[in-house]
């Protein structure tokens, strides 16, 4: 998996490593799943973000699960900021992850990408981040013929991950904004995470507890 910038900068993504952050790493990102082996992948720096750029499979480690997940990137304020954009490959379908934090499971029914159920039940543009308080947006992304998607921040910089699709083919998105009321979230955590992965980790028909 690749991350191509499309303004040079020595800065990572941030891990949420604020105050807090410790809780949601331990959680990790699919809800009480055991560890998963993980897929190699490089960071480049490149000018514009869209140029074409030749990039090989992530070499995917073996596996004691058939559910192999990519490099998680996760991306925290100030650099994330109300307005920054995802932008996606058309045809993405997303499918909603109800009761994250205690019994998670998908929703019945899913939408075409930006379009996506929040945790308070309204339909927003989950390519747009929102201010501050908004509702918390979780969701399984499918549909992907090529693997990548692209974050333009408001302060020029564009971030863009690529990786095979042919191998993860399933987007997880966490957007945690302030909404969630019980501790250690409430308004302390404003993240967006995204990692590539094998398959669907939630069977519509099935509650992980």
């Amino acid at each position: 998996m690749n991350v191509i910038r499309g303004q040079r900068q020595h800065a990572e993504a941030e891990r949420a490593d604020g105050a807090g952050g410790g809780t949601l790493s331990r959680r990790g990102v699919l809800g009480g799943l055991a560890a998963l082996p993980v897929v190699l992948y490089g960071v480049g720096s490149a000018t514009p973000a869209l140029a074409a750029t030749a990039t090989r499979p992530g070499r995917v480690l073996a596996a004691t699960s058939d559910l192999v997940r990519g490099a998680e990137r996760r991306y925290n304020a100030p650099l994330l900021t109300p307005g920054t954009r995802l932008l996606l490959p058309a045809g993405i379908k997303a499918v909603p992850v109800h009761d994250y934090y205690h019994h998670p499971h998908l929703a019945l029914a899913g939408s075409a990408w930006p379009h996506m159920t929040a945790a308070d039940g309204t339909t927003v543009d989950a390519s747009v981040i929102p201010e501050r308080g908004a509702p918390t947006r979780i969701a399984i992304l499918s549909g992907f013929t090529e693997g990548w998607y692209e974050l333009i921040h408001a302060n020029g910089r564009a971030d863009r991950v690529m990786w095979d699709a042919g191998q993860l083919p399933v987007l997880w998105v966490y957007g945690e904004f302030g909404a969630t009321k019980e501790h250690p979230y409430r308004d302390r955590f404003y993240t967006l995470a995204l990692q590539p992965l094998s398959r669907n980790p939630y069977p519509s028909s099935t509650t992980i507890g």
